[in-house]
Parts: C-alpha cells; structure tokens; sequence
C-alpha cells in the first residue's frame, strides 16, 4: 500500500519538534475578534499577512486582501473569493506525493491532501501574471521549497502542467474556511524531499494501483479540494499522465456539487 516516507521516525521528529518549539512560546494568537480569537502557531500566523488576489467567479483579479480575510469566515458567512493553486507530483514511476498538513495548520490541520496546495500572492512579484499560468506556476515552485525543501533549480517552470481550474467553497471548522479558485498543475520528477514541520507532519508516494486501497486507510479527513478532484478527475487526469495535453482545458472552471 502507500509508500509512507520515513512514516514512524518522521512522525516522531516533527511530533518532538512541534512540542519543543510550543514549550518555547512558538504558538501565539492570531489578532482578529476578541471572542473568536483561537490560538494559532506563531509560523502560521505570520504568513496570514501575505495579500491573496481576489477574484470574481470568471477568476478575473478584482483586488487583493491578506491570507486571514480570505479564510476567515465573516459573521453573515461570506468568504471572500480568491485565486489559488493545487500541485500534483508525481515521480517517475508514476506514484503521486500526497502529504498530511500539519496539526498547527490554521485551516485544515492533520487533513490529507494532494503534494503541494497554496496561494499566488501579492507579495512575490508576478504570481499575478497570466500568460500561461506562469504567475501560478511561480508560486508553486515557491511554495514546493518551502513545504517539501525541493531544490529550486530542480523545478523548472517549464516543468509544471496547467490541467485546468476548479472553483469550490468550503466552510471548514465554522471559523476558517475556504473559497478558491484553484488552478491544478501537475509536475513529474525524481527529486528529494525534506518536509518542513511547520506544514507537513506526513508524507507517502501513492501508486495509481493503490490508490482506492490506500484511502481509507487514511488516519484523518481528506481536504475539500482534494476530495472533489480525488472524486470526480484524479483516476482520469492520472491515467494520462504520460498524455497530458489531451486533458488539458483551460476554458471552463470546473464547478462541482459537493452533494454528488
């Protein structure tokens, strides 16, 4: 079944290391209202700042607004529409890098999901430039460094595939949530991975074989996003790896009924 990396050693590591960085102050609220206010880890919050790029539902850029606006669910329970990206990594052999968010995450701790999942943001210039995604492709090869330690130069933008967009809203806990438009790139490498604890406490390599096997196998909750691709595309997309511009639409933005 799955090819959990390092599995009881690495869970072990990151385990120790959370605790010792919590015992030296490391978690920290998050400013926002005063009864709402949980706490969060101090890594977390920090990035909360970072300006997401708003959009509207045909995923044209109207603005901008922190990471914390755009998950923070609002009293009337709006969350603000934003643009995001999901990276699939496959190795050469085909077996897909599924990771286990960490349990300091501030949306969906200890969730399983796909390799690499994040947001192009303000902040870094020309994640909001269009052309071929390569905006989006930018911040996938940022956010693979620094959630996976991939070496930069082993991630050439040329590297990374644009599938398609999907559009979907998920409330989450009740107090952080979700409401994106997600760009899917696919990526296929051989390259060494060195997980970083702040957001990763898991990771595996996943035959296509596998796969309807290894999910329930899964010790806690898939995320949305994942869940819908895993659902209504992954085996498709994944099946034709090898054949990728025959999947490809970059048209239409996948709208799917989470009920179905």
């Amino acid at each position: 079944m799955g090819n959990v990396i390092g599995f009881s050693m690495f869970t072990l590591t990151v385990r120790t290391l959370l605790r010792r960085c919590v015992g030296r102050g490391f978690a920290s609220s998050l400013a926002m209202s005063k009864e709402q206010t949980p706490l969060v880890d101090a890594v977390q919050a920090g990035s909360m700042g970072e300006k997401c790029f708003l959009v509207d539902e045909n995923d044209k850029i109207i603005g901008q607004a922190s990471k914390k606006e755009c998950h923070f669910i609002k009293e009337d329970g709006d969350i603000p529409l934003h643009r995001a990206f999901s990276t699939f990594l496959f190795n050469k052999k085909g077996d897909l890098l599924l990771q286990k968010r960490s349990d300091t995450k501030i949306t969906y701790p200890n969730h399983y999901t796909n390799t690499c999942c994040s947001h192009p943001v303000a902040d870094f210039p020309g994640e909001d430039e269009e052309q071929n995604a390569i905006g989006i492709k930018r911040a996938a090869r940022r956010r693979l460094h620094y959630e996976l330690g991939i070496p930069l130069d082993k991630l050439p933008l040329e590297s990374f595939n644009y599938i398609t967009r999907l559009y979907y809203k998920d409330e989450g806990n009740g107090k952080w949530g979700e409401h994106e438009i997600t760009y899917v790139l696919f990526i296929q490498a051989d390259v060494k991975v060195k997980p970083n604890s702040d957001e990763i406490s898991e990771i595996s390599f996943v035959p296509r074989s596998e796969l309807d096997e290894y999910v329930p196998t899964l010790s806690g909750p898939l995320t949305p996003w994942f869940q819908l691709i895993l659902k209504h595309r992954l085996r498709l997309w994944w099946d034709h790896l090898d054949k990728l511009d025959e999947i490809k639409d970059h048209e239409h933005i996948l709208r799917f009924d989470k009920t179905k």
